[in-house]
């Protein structure tokens, strides 16, 4: 009972840390959807202590890529998962 308790605990922890996270601004300049992974020019991402840059991201799920266009201008949520920076949410910017 109290590892579940604890297995509970912990993963509603991670879920608040995980919608918390800021949301970036970036333009798509490259899709790998066979990969799982996403090109994205971005700004500054103060939670990762990240600089503006573009990169090579992996994508949490695939379908976040689903909308995605070379050039579209979005927001995103990223984390460091397992080591690599992993893009966990995306919305077309206004």
């Amino acid at each position: 009972m109290k590892r579940l308790f604890a297995f509970i605990a912990a993963s509603a922890l991670a879920l608040s840390a995980w919608a918390q996270s800021p949301s970036v601004s970036g333009e798509v300049t490259k899709i790998d959807k066979p990969g799982g992974r996403v090109t994205l020019k971005h700004g500054e991402i103060k939670h990762l202590d990240m600089p503006p840059m573009t990169m090579v991201f992996r994508v949490a799920k695939p379908s976040l890529l689903d909308d995605l266009a070379v050039g579209s201008r979005i927001r995103f949520t990223v984390e460091r998962i397992d080591g690599a920076y992993t893009v966990t949410g995306v919305s077309k910017a206004p």
